[in-house]
């Protein structure tokens, strides 16, 4: 597996593994699938404000999960505040892709020299709650019936790590 910074022929994959999600999960909270112009514009609004998009992809460069990370909030104080996402293909979770693109993402928002990376994820998703943890990720709330999908009201768990000065700074 190799991780790398995506681009336009990732697209399939990455609107394959979203779609996916949309339609059998909570992991995303969209009910309606997207086309490929949708993850194309995507894509490029992400790497046009410098945000982090990154594949694992196999030895034939089949998508194998993607991570992407982007604004917290709009307002000038939140700056250096970002929210990221990780979704992995059906099939090969478990399987340490998952980890792997959030460890590098942490690693491309301290080069980015942001402070805070926030995740929110599903309060039922316990795995991807024991992945944040295990990466030092602390709980900071959880908003209750915020989201609904699959006829039932979702709960939202907040995860942050404080990423710190940068190790190459004084």
């Amino acid at each position: 597996m190799q991780i790398r910074d995506a681009n336009e022929t990732d697209l399939a994959g990455i609107l394959q593994i979203y779609n996916d999600a949309v339609e059998h999960s909570t992991a995303i909270w969209n009910e309606q699938t997207v086309d490929l112009a949708n993850r194309r514009a995507w894509l490029a609004s992400h790497q046009a404000a410098g945000n982090a998009v990154l594949v694992a992809v196999d030895a034939e460069a089949q998508v194998l999960g993607y991570a992407s990370f982007c604004a917290w909030r709009t307002q000038d104080g939140f700056r250096q505040t970002v929210e990221h996402s990780v979704y992995v293909r059906d099939g090969q979770r478990g399987n340490g892709i998952g980890r792997a693109l959030l460890t590098q993402l942490i690693e491309r928002a301290r080069q980015a020299d942001m402070h805070v990376l926030i995740g929110a994820v599903d309060s039922a998703n316990r795995d991807s709650i024991h992945l944040h943890q295990q990466l030092g990720f602390i709980h900071v709330g959880q908003l209750r019936q915020v989201g609904r999908k699959f006829h039932r009201w979702l709960d939202l768990t907040l995860m942050q790590l404080t990423l710190g000065p940068r190790k190459d700074r004084p």
